[in-house]
């Protein structure tokens, strides 16, 4: 393997990486991506395998040796501070960041986004090890433009709406909307790295992702994924199509999303893995400002695509409206826009995403249409009668 440069010229020095949650969606492609590409040995901690596996075995794979894993979880085990002392770098992947949970489980996410997150920071500050930590886009919450008239001309400035790093106001909802216990957590989370970056000089990276999509997202219930819980958007709208079911369009479908395609921002993940100076010290938002939909453009965008993947005919009643009550329960609360600022990113690691909206969803619908049908083949599920 050829030598690895930096942004900067400079050779990159192979390094040990522990990764925490190793085994979840994001953590398998940049797992695939680290043996693939690089000489860097990845500590994969998780209390899961199953997506990582093909790393894993046989011996004969030609990254053998590169990749070990660790069964483990983080709430308790004593092996957690020995592994982040063997590395140069930690990722800390770990959280509970299904919507449906920030209503019906709020203590556990607070604890797992918040509480079991503490450790981590506290080992690699006191070991000075680096640390990138995995936050979310819901740490802005509402955008200040959601506060304005409907008719207000300032609705379509981006000032007023678009979310920077730097600038942007974390706004959320009322402590009775426990929907906000999810973005309240991570953002307690990154303010204290922020805070131990300032007072004990810890080397830190924040990542506030945007709607990752890709291959081997969570979830197609009961295969890759709990068999019970309602996930984000798009693997709702997934699960409704292979099983031939009307897509939930909640609240009408007017929130507005933007969306990336995971192999574009796991190269931005590599990008901050392996340019230190330029990512140190930094929040990076890595979305795709110009997959910009709303909900139910999503819906019927994807009722195309999976036709076009499975040669399915599309049904005759393809949507359904629902409230967010009856979805998600009592105390669900949205915003309105999540559309990312780029200039940080841009700045730094020259990195913008390529791949458009229809061309990732074919990727991943074309992916779940065939893990579905092995599936049913196995007899893991059972098909929908339509």
């Amino acid at each position: 393997m050829a030598t690895r440069m930096d942004l900067d010229g400079r050779p990159i020095k192979p390094m040990a990486i522990c990764m925490i949650g190793a085994g979840g969606f994001i953590g398998s492609h940049l797992c695939e991506k680290l043996m693939a590409e690089t000489p860097h040995k990845v500590l994969a901690l998780d209390v899961y395998s199953d997506k990582i596996k093909h790393l894993l075995e046989p011996d004969s794979l030609p990254w053998a040796g590169r990749i070990v894993f660790h069964r483990l979880n983080i709430k308790h085990d004593s092996r957690l501070e020995g592994l982040i002392k063997m590395a140069d770098l930690t990722i800390n992947l770990a959280a509970i960041c299904t919507p449906a949970d920030y209503n019906t489980r709020p203590l556990d996410t607070i604890y797992s986004n918040f509480i079991d997150a503490l450790p981590v920071v506290k080992y690699c500050s006191e070991n000075n090890k680096r640390l990138i930590h995995f936050s979310t886009c819901e740490v802005y919450g509402k955008t200040i433009g959601s506060f304005l008239p409907k008719d207000s001309p300032l609705r379509k400035d981006p000032a007023y709406y678009v979310l920077k790093e730097d600038a942007s106001p974390c706004i959320f909802g009322s402590i009775e909307k426990q929907r906000w216990s999810y973005a309240c957590a991570k953002q307690l989370i990154e303010r204290h790295i922020y805070a131990e970056g300032a007072e004990n000089g810890l080397d830190f990276t924040i990542v506030r992702p945007f709607n990752w999509i890709g291959p081997r997202m969570d979830f197609i219930p009961g295969i890759d994924g709990p068999s019970e819980g309602v996930p984000r958007v798009l693997a709702c709208f997934s699960n409704n199509l292979l099983r031939r079911e009307p897509l939930k369009l909640v609240d009408g479908g007017e929130s507005q999303r933007t969306f990336v395609y995971i192999k574009d921002a796991i190269e931005a993940v590599l990008l901050m893995i392996e340019n230190p100076d330029r990512a140190n010290g930094h929040i990076f938002n890595v979305g795709n400002p110009n997959n910009e939909v709303t909900v139910r453009q999503l819906a019927e965008m994807m009722t195309k695509v999976y036709a076009k993947v499975s040669g399915e005919p599309s049904l005759e009643s393809p949507t359904i409206d629902v409230s967010s009550k009856e979805f998600y329960g009592e105390g669900y609360d949205d915003s309105d826009k999540r559309i990312p600022d780029m200039t940080i990113i841009n700045r730094q690691l020259g990195w913008n995403p390529k791949t458009s909206l229809w061309d990732l969803l074919e990727s991943t619908l074309t992916y779940q249409h065939r893990t579905y049908a092995e599936a049913i083949k196995k007899s893991m599920v059972k098909p929908i009668a339509s």
